[in-house]
């Protein structure tokens, strides 16, 4: 055997320590972090082009040793300026914290109402109840309508013909009338009444009555003061008083009851009522009564029911001041006035169309 020359063995034993060395830095290397990891695998004396590395290993180091910040709400990133960190060939990420505007992080006053968190809140002081509404408050809302509410002080007044009708018959032509006036306020009224009627020329009818009416509600007033009856027979006198106005379902009612001379007494009944066909067309129904406590043979008039009337008048409104008007009426007398009229040959029911015009001003 030639013995080993001295340089292959110290070749030889180099070898040697160089694996082991390996094998144990391997192995702690092995066990470091993989942060450490990398740095370890930084040679200890690095070449002076990556001189800077060795800033890289501090900052990584004084880094971990530092406390994390507190972490903060859900943060746009896209509004904190950062921009997409870019690895280095050696695996180091350049963070660039320069070019971070941190001052619109504006970590410590994140909006939460604006973010969406924000609870609708209980509001400690009850809320204030609706004030009552007073007249005062009518007034200045409606001036109007409150000068309306209230009854007019200035003197009004009205005449209408309600009826001014003719007709012409087999036994002769004849014109009727009723007619009714009044001045005052809404309160206290003068009120004339007239109604009458003529035949072949001649009238057989006419009274006038003079009233006082004083409002007693919305729709009804009382009346009182005289009659005067100029026909038939001679002119007679009678105290008056009544009531008149519009009843329930709209029907408009005069009813007057009557005191004459020798305890004569009295009474008329009348019920009116307008349906409106249209705006302008209406139809009138009318009926009327009179009643007598005694018999009267000069006038033709007998106790109890003497006679009644009803008609049926349809008008048209050109202006709602003339409405000419065609109609039917029928007239029955009943009882002792029926005798009367019998005896005295005329008739006792009669039946005629007639044709007129309503007027008021």
């Amino acid at each position: 055997m030639h013995p080993m020359p001295w340089n292959a063995l110290a070749l030889a034993l180099g070898l040697t320590v160089s694996a082991g060395a390996q094998a144990q830095d391997h192995a702690h290397h092995k066990h470091l972090p993989s942060t450490q990891q990398a740095h370890a695998a930084t040679p200890a004396t690095p070449p002076p082009a990556h001189a800077d590395h060795a800033g890289h290993a501090a900052h990584a180091a004084d880094t971990a040793n530092k406390p994390a910040p507190p972490a903060t709400p859900a943060m746009e990133h896209a509004h904190m300026g950062h921009a997409t960190p870019k690895a280095d060939a050696a695996g180091h990420f350049d963070m660039n914290h320069g070019a971070m505007d941190h001052g619109s992080m504006n970590h410590g006053s994140t909006d939460h109402a604006a973010m969406g968190h924000g609870a609708a809140g209980t509001s400690a002081q009850p809320l204030a109840p609706i004030p009552v509404v007073t007249d005062a408050d009518r007034a200045a809302a409606f001036p109007e309508l409150k000068l309306h509410m209230e009854h007019a002080s200035e003197v009004n007044s009205l005449v209408m013909f309600n009826r001014l009708e003719g007709w012409d018959a087999d036994h002769g032509s004849g014109q009727a009338w009723e007619a009714q006036a009044w001045i005052g306020t809404d309160l206290n009224r003068l009120w004339l009444r007239s109604e009458g009627e003529r035949s072949d020329g001649h009238t057989e009818s006419a009274d006038l009555e003079v009233l006082y009416g004083r409002s007693v509600s919305a729709w009804w007033d009382v009346v009182g003061g005289i009659r005067r009856d100029f026909k038939p027979g001679g002119s007679q006198t009678w105290a008056a008083f009544g009531v008149q106005g519009l009843a329930p379902y709209k029907f408009e009612v005069q009813a007057t009851a009557y005191v004459g001379e020798s305890g004569k007494t009295a009474a008329s009944i009348e019920a009116e009522y307008e349906v409106l066909l249209t705006n302008r067309l209406v139809l009138q129904p009318l009926v009327e009564a009179s009643l007598y406590g005694k018999d009267d043979p000069r006038r033709g008039i007998g106790s109890g029911l003497s006679t009644a009337e009803a008609g049926l008048r349809l008008r048209y409104e050109f202006t709602r001041r003339v409405a000419p008007y065609i109609g039917v009426v029928h007239e029955r007398a009943f009882g002792r006035t029926a005798d009367l009229r019998t005896a005295g040959g005329e008739a006792t029911r009669d039946t005629r169309m007639v044709a007129g015009v309503r007027i008021w001003f």
